[in-house]
């Protein structure tokens, strides 16, 4: 019996070459082949001569005023011109490479072509003809195509496929969520994306295809989830109430409502035998680290051993610190692992934690290392998740028995992003910061104030305080990244020393040797640091009070703010400097951006807007998946509609049993599978 799994073989002219072409287009069914929408329309209602733009591709209708004429000028080139008169005024209409379009004009007769017309000769570059039988000629459909698949080709097989199939295309989308947002059943959406009459007809079309898209996308999340849940795979995290009250109480500060809150959620899915699976978002200097830190000893206080892995060894080394003093009044033993740990010590902390004797292990990638077993770990912690990738990040979690995993990251996720890539995971999200932390104070300044710039600092350095320099961001190029650095470097030895201490700081260098100047810049041994990025995770030096960036234009906004949060990290009055020429609107608009907020949130959002998704953490890091019609910025309220009946659907018929869910239930069987998620 036919249905949409059939492959489109069975369509005429699809041999062996034409097979591999569609593969390459990622069709090889039917129901892959009426899905592929085209990507615009091209408009083929005749128009009048005083509605057409300069280069406005558009249909016109005349009568043809004499034989056109066809001119070769060299091998398979050629050039066919047309004299069409167009409301009293001959258009001169040429076809380029098209010589059996000759037969085709015929003088005194009626025609319309569509083409590109030239405002300036009163011309018109032909692309297609018509019979000139009315004035609307529909909406011509535009698709990704490759070499062995041309427009035409393509179309054919689709009006082929939906001739033959269309009564079979199955309705995916409940009847009744359809009903409430006036959406076309899936029969009329194919019909209508492929084939609209105008362009009210492919607005529609578009409009309910991209609420499908999005809807089902949901639907896989939800049901993964589902699954997630129904296994139970995860262990009971009995913590001991009254020490963890005890431990929050002997903290030397109060914690935020968001911080209590996102306590409370971890504790929540602790409690739970599901594995914990939750992203834990902040802004810079939020206070994530004492969250994670009071999950932590919940878990240990329920006979668990705890994790926390990072990127690099500073910030290792850094939460180490933090935690050990955090944990300095309870009975709870940290360790430190990173590829510098010498071996004696090493192979003591190893045994200590296979024996249990270690509660909370701190370190980079060496955490994952085969040699590393730990007795009962049952609470992990990734700290700047989005820098390890799936396997890493399964590897950690493998050390343990399904242990809960708190992921946490300092670049907000836009809600796009928290909807889509992190759809599977439930997050919790710190948007205020600790009570007397002041705002960096964000101004922007063109390259040729740069000596004002360094009078500034040098006030600052006055007064006792400390400043990072960023030298400029060369895109794939640490070679010029290091030249950048090193010419900045001198810049300011020459402004700066003997009085203050600059020192360097680059990529390049060996763990060590970063690791020296970050503590002698830490100890206030180094009033002036000059860095590449790699300053932009974690580095915590409340005394330091100045941001300078320079070519700050080349930067993301993410990553503008999150070398920002370097600095105001103490009570002082701390200053972010951008130094910059932006060449486009684009870059004005981050500048712009970074000056009017310190909301990391906010940024966030604005960055996915100016960059798209790909670029926030990267191409490949950002895991948005590939929507083929909706576009989850620009239709981000279509989205979340979606993800709202989604969830709505779930929660109240998770087997999906509903006569209503029907149809939702056989699509999830068929393409279930989310591929993009972890």
């Amino acid at each position: 019996m036919a249905d949409l799994s059939d492959s489109v073989t069975l369509l005429t002219g699809v041999g062996p070459k034409r097979i591999q072409a569609l593969k390459e287009l990622g069709i090889a069914t039917i129901h892959d082949l009426l899905y592929h929408f085209p990507f615009r329309y091209e408009d083929l209602k005749v128009k009048d001569l005083n509605e057409i733009s300069d280069q406005e591709k558009v249909t016109l209708k005349g009568i043809v005023v004499a034989t056109p004429i066809l001119t070769r000028f060299g091998p398979n080139r050629n050039r066919l011109v047309v004299r069409l008169l167009v409301q009293q005024q001959v258009v001169i209409v040429t076809f380029f490479n098209q010589p059996w379009l000759k037969d085709r004009f015929v003088p005194d007769q009626e025609i319309a072509i569509f083409g590109k017309w030239d405002q300036r000769r009163q011309s018109m570059t032909g692309m297609k003809i018509f019979t000139a039988q009315g004035d609307d000629h529909g909406m011509d459909a535009i698709y990704s195509v490759n070499k062995g698949i041309h427009q035409g080709v393509l179309i054919k097989l689709i009006k082929e496929a939906f001739d033959k199939y269309k009564t079979l295309i199955p309705e995916s989308v409940p009847a009744s969520i359809r009903a409430h947002y006036r959406l076309l059943n899936e029969q009329q959406i194919v019909g209508q994306m492929h084939f609209p009459k105008d362009n009210a007809e492919a607005k529609a079309a578009r409009r309910s295809a991209i609420f499908r898209e999005f809807f089902l996308f949901e639907c896989k999340i939800q049901r993964l989830r589902g699954i997630e849940r129904s296994v139970g795979n995860g262990v009971a995290l009995h913590y001991q109430l009254p020490a963890v009250q005890e431990f929050i109480s002997k903290l030397p500060f109060e914690l935020t409502h968001g911080q209590k809150q996102a306590v409370n959620e971890i504790a929540k899915d602790m409690k739970s035998p599901h594995q914990m699976n939750r992203l834990l978002q902040g802004d810079v200097g939020s206070g994530k680290t004492v969250v994670a830190a009071i999950a932590m000893f919940s878990a240990i206080t329920a006979g668990y051993q705890t994790a926390l892995m990072v990127p690099t060894e500073i910030l290792a080394t850094q939460h180490f610190e933090k935690l050990s003093a955090l944990f300095a009044t309870m009975d709870v033993k940290t360790a430190l692992l990173t590829g510098s740990t010498p071996t004696k010590a090493r192979t003591q902390i190893l045994e200590a934690l296979r024996t249990g004797k270690i509660n909370v292990l701190i370190g980079t990638h060496a955490l994952i290392q085969d040699t590393v077993n730990f007795k009962n770990l049952g609470f992990v912690v990734i700290d700047e998740q989005h820098r390890f990738g799936v396997d890493q990040r399964k590897k950690l979690r493998e050390k343990g028995i399904a242990p809960d995993v708190l992921m946490m990251t300092a670049t907000p996720i836009p809600r796009t992003l928290a909807i889509t890539t992190y759809g599977e995971m439930d997050v919790s999200s710190i948007r205020e910061m600790p009570q007397g932390r002041l705002p960096v104070k964000t101004s922007w300044v063109k390259n040729k104030q740069s000596e004002q710039v360094q009078t500034f600092l040098a006030g600052q350095l006055a007064h006792k305080n400390q400043a990072f320099v960023i030298s400029p961001l060369i895109e794939e190029s640490e070679t010029m990244d290091l030249k950048n650095a090193q010419a900045l470097y001198e810049t300011y030895v020459t402004a700066f020393e003997p009085k203050y201490k600059v020192a360097l700081l680059h990529g390049q260098m060996n763990n060590a040797d970063k690791n020296a100047i970050m503590t002698a810049f830490s100890q206030d041994e180094i009033q002036i640091l000059v860095s590449t990025t790699v300053v932009e995770v974690g580095v915590d030096v409340p005394n330091a009070t100045v941001m300078i960036i320079y070519d700050a234009d080349r930067f993301g906004l993410s990553q503008l703010h999150q070398l920002r949060g370097r600095v105001g990290r103490g009570v002082k009055q701390a200053y972010c400097i951008l130094i910059a020429d932006p060449k486009n609107d684009i870059a004005v608009q981050r500048m712009t951006a970074m000056v009017a907020t310190n909301d990391g949130f906010e940024l966030s959002e604005k960055d996915l807007e100016l960059r798209g998704p790909g670029d926030v953490f990267g191409a490949k890091q950002s895991g948005l998946p590939d929507f083929k019609v909706g576009d989850p910025v620009a239709d981000f309220n279509v989205l979340q509609a979606a993800q709202i009946e989604a969830q709505q659907i779930f929660s109240t018929d998770p087997d999906l049993d509903l006569p209503d869910h029907q149809g939702l239930k056989t699509y999830l069987r068929h393409f279930g599978a989310i591929e993009q998620l972890d």
